[in-house]
């Protein structure tokens, strides 16, 4: 069955960086797009950050531009994020999406891994 594991999160002062990971098993990796979602407290989930299958196409919302990067390792089967500069909104969890493409909405999700950032 599809399995994603998150993991990396933590708690890290404003301006400081974290790396997330994404493990995935139960079906053929290279052939999804994969993306990073976050939810805070009280809020929606709203997409971070989405990559096409061969990782040729990435997309961000506007809020982690230039801030957060995402990248894949299809041979490791594999997801990244990337966070630097990290602000105390960034605070939520954070979870790992397959999906049919880069701007489809996931359908498995994993367990998410929760980031912490103080001021």
């Amino acid at each position: 069955q599809v399995q994603l594991v998150e993991s990396g999160g933590g708690l890290v002062q404003a301006g400081g960086s974290l790396r997330l990971s994404c493990a995935a098993s139960g079906f053929t990796y290279r052939a999804y797009a994969m993306s990073w979602y976050r939810q805070a407290p009280g809020k929606e989930r709203e997409l971070v950050a989405a990559i096409s299958s061969l990782g040729g196409e990435t997309k961000y919302a506007d809020s982690v531009k230039g801030r957060f990067t995402i990248s894949r390792d299809n041979n490791k089967r594999t997801m990244y994020l990337e966070m630097n500069s990290l602000k105390p909104e960034d605070t939520a969890a954070y979870y790992c999406g397959r999906s049919s493409g880069v701007a489809i909405k996931p359908n498995y999700w994993g367990q998410g891994t929760q980031v912490t950032v103080s001021s």
